[in-house]
């Protein structure tokens, strides 16, 4: 259920937890600290709207909400390891070259106040998971397994990568065994299919409306942030990604076709 007045409070508090990341990054000027608080915004929204609501975490929403802060935790925790790894992240350093002198408090809107919004909206299916009234439905029990698969396939797909990138012998060269032989893409998949499962549980508790953040992340996942962008300038730097490309589907995972 979707309830005005906790859904507001819960804006407020994903933007302040996103005003104090940016205030953060003024220090290093780098803007990629805010993506491992990406996950744990989304669940700081659907935390807080419970909260508000009065919707006591017990039976089915205690259940989403553990996922939930599993999969926020993991992926902070991924986020945060390839930042130690391989230093900021080039798309926030072009932006602020464009930008120059004004960045610092562009920034705010541009990406921190902007990724708060969209945080709040991806976490509509949560809002209502952990504050409706859900109970363990079949609707419920499906959306929560295919929830618990797309988490564990995009943690294998994560890991894979990490430990090829770990390996020296493997610099500027493409991830192409495992999961990443049947998908350019198996760690933005494995998170759609989670998104898809928790707006199901949404569902569950008669919120369609929840279907609205899965729609954006997918949305994202494929033609702003995940996909394309990804893809944009990565055959410059390793050529041999053009026949990744022509041999390996780009998202939904399938062996030998062309995307």
């Amino acid at each position: 259920m979707f309830f005005l007045e906790p859904a507001m409070i819960a804006l407020l508090g994903v933007c302040l937890l996103m005003t104090c990341v940016w205030a953060t990054h003024l220090r290093d000027e780098d803007a990629s600290i805010i993506d491992p608080f990406w996950g744990v915004a989304i669940v700081l929204v659907g935390g807080l709207h419970a909260l508000a609501a009065g919707a006591p975490l017990r039976g089915a929403r205690l259940l989403v909400a553990l996922l939930a802060s599993a999969w926020a935790l993991r992926l902070a925790m991924h986020l945060r390891a390839r930042h130690r790894a391989e230093g900021p992240d080039r798309r926030y350093q072009t932006m602020r070259e464009a930008r120059g002198a004004a960045w610092w408090w562009q920034s705010y809107f541009v990406v921190f106040l902007l990724q708060a919004v969209l945080a709040w909206i991806v976490a509509l299916p949560l809002m209502a998971s952990m504050a409706g009234r859900v109970s363990l439905s079949p609707l419920f029990l499906l959306g929560f397994v295919i929830a618990l698969f797309g988490f564990a396939y995009e943690t294998v797909a994560d890991g894979q990568l990490a430990r090829f990138k770990a390996e020296p012998s493997n610099r500027g060269k493409v991830m192409r065994s495992g999961l990443w032989a049947t998908s350019r893409h198996p760690n933005y998949f494995g998170e759609s299919v989670f998104w898809l499962g928790i707006a199901l549980t949404s569902v569950a508790s008669g919120a369609w409306w929840g279907l609205i953040g899965f729609a954006l992340i997918l949305f994202m996942l494929l033609r702003v942030s995940g996909v394309s962008l990804t893809e944009e300038t990565i055959t410059e730097r390793r050529p041999e990604y053009a026949e990744y490309i022509r041999t390996t589907s780009a998202f939904v995972p399938r062996r030998g076709v062309r995307s």
